[in-house]
C-alpha cells in the first residue's frame, strides 16, 4: 500500500511538470500530507481550506491534526506545523513568526480566588500544567523579565496534554493558563475567559513548518507552504 501511494506520488509531479509550462492551478494534481496542531487547526486553517481547495481542486489533502509530535519521515508527510522550540531534527525549518502568549482564566475561578496582582500571589493561585507528555510536569507558570525566562512556583493539582482540554479546564474554572491569544479570541469576547497579569507574560511561541530535506518539492508542497504562510500573517508577529 505504501508503494501504491508513492508511486501516485511520483505519477502526480510529473503531471505537475506538464502543468507548469500551462499556468493552469487545475493542473495542480496528487496527495498532499500535513500534519498540525488540533488548536491550529480548527481557528486558524480549516476556516480559510475552502479557498485554497477550489483553487486547486486536483489536491488530495490528507490532513493530520493532534497535539502529539508526528515522525515527518517516517509517516511520510510532505510538511508539518510546529508550534514552540525546535529540536534539531535534521529537517528544513521555514519560520513563518510567533504567537503572542497571554495570561488566562475563567470568572468563575477569579470569584472563587480573586484576581492575582503580582507574581507573588501566584503562589495562592492553581495553574492548569500543558505537558505533550504526561508524567513530565513544567516547571510552573512561565514569564520573561528583561529578556529572559524565569519560572514561578505555582498550585494546580492538573496537567493535561491536549490544547483543546487544556482551554476547556480553564473555563471549567480548574485554573490559570497560558496561551497563545489568537487561540483564545473567541473565549475571550464571549467572556468565557478574561486576561491576568498582562504585565508578566511567557515568551511568544515560534510557529515553524518543517519539511524533509528534498532537492524538489512538487509544486503542490509548494503552494500549501506558500499559502500557508501568507495566512498566517495575519496572526502572528
Amino acid at each position: 500500500m505504501v508503494y501504491y501511494e508513492r508511486a501516485k506520488d511520483l505519477l502526480s509531479n510529473l503531471d505537475e511538470l506538464d502543468g507548469m509550462f500551462q499556468h493552469d492551478p487545475a493542473s495542480i494534481s496528487g496527495r498532499l500530507r500535513v500534519d498540525m496542531p488540533v488548536g491550529f487547526a480548527k481557528k486558524m486553517v480549516i476556516p480559510h481550506l475552502p479557498t485554497f481547495l477550489q483553487q486547486y481542486p486536483g489536491i488530495e489533502l490528507e490532513l493530520s491534526s493532534s497535539d502529539r509530535l508526528v515522525d515527518v519521515i517516517r509517516e511520510g508527510f510532505d510538511c508539518v506545523v510546529r508550534v514552540g522550540a525546535l529540536k534539531d531534527s535534521g529537517l528544513i525549518a521555514r519560520p513563518l513568526g510567533k504567537l503572542t502568549q497571554i495570561n488566562c482564566a475563567s470568572p468563575d475561578y477569579l470569584a472563587r480566588f480573586g484576581y492575582p496582582q503580582s507574581l507573588e500571589d501566584l503562589a495562592d493561585h492553581a495553574l492548569i500544567h500543558y505537558a505533550s507528555t504526561l508524567g513530565v510536569r513544567p516547571p510552573g507558570f512561565e514569564v520573561m523579565i528583561d529578556g529572559a525566562v524565569r519560572w514561578v512556583k505555582t498550585g494546580g493539582i492538573l496537567t493535561v496534554n491536549s490544547t483543546e482540554t487544556y482551554q476547556a479546564a480553564c473555563i471549567a474554572g480548574l485554573g490559570i493558563i497560558q496561551v497563545p491569544r489568537t487561540g483564545v479570541r473567541e473565549a475571550l469576547r464571549a467572556g468565557d475567559l478574561i486576561e491576568i497579569l498582562p504585565q508578566y507574560r511567557a515568551e511568544p511561541l515560534p510557529v515553524s513548518l518543517i519539511y524533509p530535506h528534498r532537492r524538489n518539492l512538487s509544486r503542490r508542497v509548494n503552494l500549501f507552504m506558500e499559502w500557508l504562510g501568507g495566512l498566517m500573517k495575519a496572526y502572528v508577529d
